[in-house]
C-alpha cells in the first residue's frame, strides 16, 4: 500500500504537470523589465485614485499603503454610481459596501454586505491586520467597524442614487413579495444595462508595485445597482476579485462579479503569468474562459475585464467588450488612461 503522503505527492506532481502541459500557455517566459514604482487601476475613476497612491510611492512608500490610500479617494467621491456611500442602492433602497485588500505577504482581509461605514477599504485592511480572520460580512463587519473607530453615517442616499432609485422603481415596479425571484420580468431582476447603455457595474480596483519591488493590491465597491439585496460580488472574495502574489504578480477585475467568480478570475490570471504569460496574454485568457462558459447570446451582455502587474512592474488588461479603459501611472508626469485591448 503506497504512503498517504505519497499519494498526494503524486497527485501534485500530476497538477503540475498538466498545468504545464504543452499548448495550455504558448507565450514566452521572458520577461522584459517594466516599471517600478507603479500604480494601475480601473475605469478613469482611477485617474485621481492614481494621484493619491502615487504620492505615496513615489516618496518609496509601502504599495499596500499606497492601494488603500488611492480607492479611498474614489470611496469618498459623492457622485459615482459603483463605489462608497454615494453610490446606488440595492433594490430594498440601501447602499451595502464590499471591499478587499491583499499585501506582499499573501495576506488578505475583506467586508462585505457592510453598511454605513464610509471606507470599507480601511475596514478590510484591519481585518487582515487585526484579526485572524479573512472575512467579515454585514452587521459583524459594521460592529467591528464602529469598534475600530470608524463613525457610522448616516442612513439616507445621496441625491444622485435617489433619483436614479426613484427611476428605476417606476419603470420596474418592483415590490417585495414573496418569492419574487420565481417570477419574470425586470421587477424580478437586475438591469444589465442602465437607460443610457452602460453596463451596470464598476468598481475601483488598483494594484501597484513599490520601489523595493513588493506588490499589494485593493479592490472596493457598491456591486450592481438595485441588487436583490444580499448580493455579493467578487470584488471582496481573494482570487476572485483580487489576488496578488509576491513572487509573480497582482490583478483585480472588473465587471460582473458571477463570472468572475465562476473562474476564480483573478487567481487564474496569476496562475497564467506564473507559467509564462506576460500580463496582457493572461488577462486575455481569463477572459476567454469568461467567454468559453457562456453562450453567444448571453455573452453580448456581460462586460469582465481584468488589469495585471507582473514582478518585474509589466502590465495590461484586457475586456469582453469594447468601453473598458484604465488608468496607469509611473512618473509626476504619466498618470494616463488606456484603452483596453478586448475580444468582442
Amino acid at each position: 500500500m503506497i504512503h498517504r503522503r505519497r499519494i498526494l505527492k503524486l497527485g501534485t506532481m500530476g497538477f503540475g504537470s498538466m498545468m504545464i502541459a504543452p499548448n495550455i500557455f504558448s507565450a514566452s517566459k521572458k520577461l522584459s523589465a517594466g516599471k517600478k514604482p507603479l500604480v494601475i487601476s480601473t475605469w478613469n475613476t482611477g485617474i485621481n485614485a492614481n494621484k493619491a497612491a502615487w504620492e505615496i510611492l513615489k516618496k518609496n512608500g509601502r504599495a499596500l499603503d499606497a492601494v488603500e490610500a488611492g480607492v479611498m479617494v474614489t470611496e469618498s467621491e459623492t457622485d459615482n454610481c459603483c463605489v462608497g456611500l454615494s453610490a446606488y442602492p440595492d433594490r430594498d433602497g440601501h447602499v451595502t459596501l464590499d471591499a478587499s485588500i491583499m499585501d506582499e505577504y499573501g495576506n488578505a482581509g475583506s467586508v462585505c454586505f457592510l453598511e454605513r461605514i464610509k471606507h470599507p477599504i480601511s475596514v478590510a485592511r484591519r481585518v487582515m491586520e487585526k484579526t485572524p480572520h479573512v472575512m467579515l460580512a454585514g452587521s459583524g463587519a459594521q460592529q467591528f467597524a464602529v469598534e475600530q473607530g470608524f463613525p457610522l453615517e448616516k442612513d439616507k442616499l445621496s441625491d444622485s442614487a435617489q433619483k436614479a432609485y426613484d427611476a428605476w422603481l417606476k419603470k420596474s415596479e418592483y415590490k417585495p413579495v414573496k418569492n419574487i425571484e420565481n417570477t419574470k420580468g425586470d421587477n424580478a431582476f437586475i438591469p444589465m444595462r442602465f437607460d443610457d447603455g452602460s453596463f451596470n457595474h464598476d468598481t475601483i480596483g488598483m494594484i501597484a508595485i513599490d520601489a523595493n519591488g513588493n506588490l499589494s493590491g485593493s479592490c472596493t465597491t457598491s456591486g450592481l445597482a438595485f441588487k436583490m439585496r444580499g448580493r455579493v460580488g467578487d470584488s471582496p472574495i481573494p482570487g476572485a476579485g483580487l489576488y496578488v502574489d509576491n513572487e509573480v504578480g497582482a490583478a483585480v477585475s472588473t465587471g460582473v462579479g458571477e463570472e468572475v467568480i465562476k473562474i476564480c478570475g483573478t487567481h487564474t490570471v496569476i496562475e497564467a503569468m506564473r507559467h509564462g504569460m506576460n500580463p496582457e496574454e493572461a488577462c486575455k485568457y481569463a477572459v476567454e474562459r469568461v467567454i468559453k462558459r457562456n453562450s453567444a447570446e448571453k455573452i453580448k451582455d456581460i462586460q469582465v475585464a481584468f488589469i495585471a502587474i507582473d514582478k518585474n512592474g509589466n502590465y495590461g488588461g484586457y475586456a469582453v467588450q469594447k468601453g473598458f479603459n484604465y488608468a496607469v501611472c509611473y512618473a509626476d508626469d504619466y498618470n494616463e488612461l488606456i484603452d483596453s485591448k478586448y475580444a468582442l
